[in-house]
């Protein structure tokens, strides 16, 4: 499509920024907030987005500022042309780790930040000291629209599942094992189907269900297991296990991780469980910024080489 310079030079850029923040806070005083501007200024700028628009864009509710059909149908694409014009203006610049000052915000479970955390936080201390990360617990039922909306800069889940702008890379991929105390269950590895299913479990979940899938395994053969726990978080779950004659079955890079640690058992789960892959998730329109394509490397390799360390 042919650009008219004429009709575009009426749009002052500064409107589209302005909107971008008002989709992403729903308020007027957020919003304000985070581009810098006064709240009258962002009640003007908002009258005269609508007139721009010729659409309200944004109305009031008991919940807060709610979009319209018509805001809502902007978002995505204004969000890309803004990231866009921002890659483009970046990509006049010389990237350089060594001097970058920027800060990345990682959504991530708690397990994924114990095993790679240390690593990246001591190679950025080295080689980027003026990056700085602001790490968030990880929730999946609004990863996809804090990408969207700029709340986080990447993501790291189990199997992403995004639309077309949502791209994902692999960091690694890992099996499942158990872990127990032997003082507490008097168990040796490899333990057998019928131990397994004596013993009470513990089990992590982020989503909050008690539900994992062993259980789902154990179903289709009829049979079922015991929960003495249930937690969103894969730190407390060593020292749960630890402190009573209970069994976990998790992810063996962090499992040996914490048997190496707390002295605990490890071993392989009498079930088949299938591998699961680990991801990086990120909004497209970063595919070309130079310093998020940086740290996309700098992930891929620390995993590789994390992965390769525990194999020794």
């Amino acid at each position: 499509m042919t650009i008219d310079h004429v009709d575009l030079a009426r749009v002052d850029l500064n409107l589209l920024v302005a909107l971008d923040a008002l989709l992403a806070e729903r308020s007027v005083t957020r919003a304000a907030a985070r581009i810098g501007l006064g709240q009258s200024a962002m009640s003007s700028t908002l009258a005269r987005l609508r007139r721009l628009f010729d659409d309200e864009l944004l109305t009031r509710s008991p919940e807060g500022m709610r979009p319209t059909p018509r805001a809502l149908a902007l978002a995505e694409p204004l969000r890309t042309a803004l990231r866009q014009v921002q890659a483009l203006v970046r990509r006049e610049e010389a990237f350089d780790p060594a001097t970058v000052e920027r800060r990345f915000t990682i959504s991530l479970p708690d397990s994924t930040e114990v095993l790679l955390g240390p690593r990246l936080l001591a190679y950025l201390r080295a080689e980027a000291p003026g990056v700085q990360l602001l790490l968030r617990a990880f929730d999946r039922a609004t990863m996809l629209e804090d990408l969207d909306t700029d709340r986080i800069d990447l993501a790291i889940a189990l199997a992403p599942e995004g639309q077309l702008h949502h791209k994902t890379r692999l960091l690694y991929r890992d099996s499942y094992v158990c872990l127990f105390d032997r003082a507490q269950v008097g168990l040796e590895p490899p333990i057998s189907l019928d131990d397994y299913l004596r013993f009470p479990h513990v089990l992590t979940s982020l989503r909050g269900t008690a539900h994992g899938v062993v259980d789902d395994v154990l179903a289709e053969r009829g049979l079922g297991r015991t929960l003495a726990v249930t937690t969103p978080r894969f730190l407390a779950v060593p020292f749960l296990v630890r402190g009573a004659p209970v069994i976990t079955t998790m992810h063996a890079r962090l499992a040996h991780f914490f048997a190496s640690a707390l002295g605990l058992t490890v071993s392989p789960v009498p079930v088949p469980l299938a591998e699961v892959a680990v991801s990086m998730v990120w909004h497209a329109s970063y595919d070309d910024d130079p310093a998020h394509r940086w740290l996309r490397q700098v992930l891929v390799r620390l995993a590789g080489e994390t992965q390769e360390a525990e194999s020794l």
